[in-house]
Parts: structure tokens; sequence; C-alpha cells
């Protein structure tokens, strides 16, 4: 099965509730993903909350995105303490 990201709800800061197309739905915390010339403008907030689900993945205006395996695997990385 290819990975996708069905949705996507800002919940904090950088944090995201991600719905993904296995039936995972985690919390994932993007702050520590904000490094490089295409995700500077995401350290604003207000900026950050931009993002739209485009391509299987959160997207935004300025072309920045995540793979969907990627913010997959931070979901794994925090397993037992965000996700459900």
């Amino acid at each position: 099965m290819i990975l996708h990201v069905t949705h996507a709800r800002h919940i904090r800061d950088y944090v995201v509730d991600l719905t993904f197309n296995d039936g995972t739905i985690a919390q994932v915390d993007l702050s520590g993903s904000l490094s490089g010339p295409i995700f500077e403008p995401l350290r604003d907030v207000e900026y950050f909350k931009s993002y739209s689900v485009e391509g299987h993945t959160l997207a935004w205006p300025n072309g920045a995105d995540f793979a969907p395996e990627y913010l997959r695997s931070l979901v794994e990385s925090h397993a037992g303490t965000q996700s459900s």
C-alpha cells in the first residue's frame, strides 16, 4: 500500500493531527523538522497553519511539503506517546 495523508487538523504551534490511509491517526510535532530555506517561512505559526493536504501529504503555498513516509516515521518514533 502506498502511504497517504488523508486528513490534517492543526492542534497548536507546530503540532498537527494526521490521518493516514492505513487508518493511523496521530499527532505529529513538526517543530524539529523546520530547518532549511524552504521550511524557514513555516517557523511563523500563522504561516505554518496555511497548509493543505495536497499530493497525499501536507503542503504549503511556498512549495514546502513532507513525504507521508517521513510524517509516519515521526509517528512511529513516538509510538506509545502520541499515536492513537
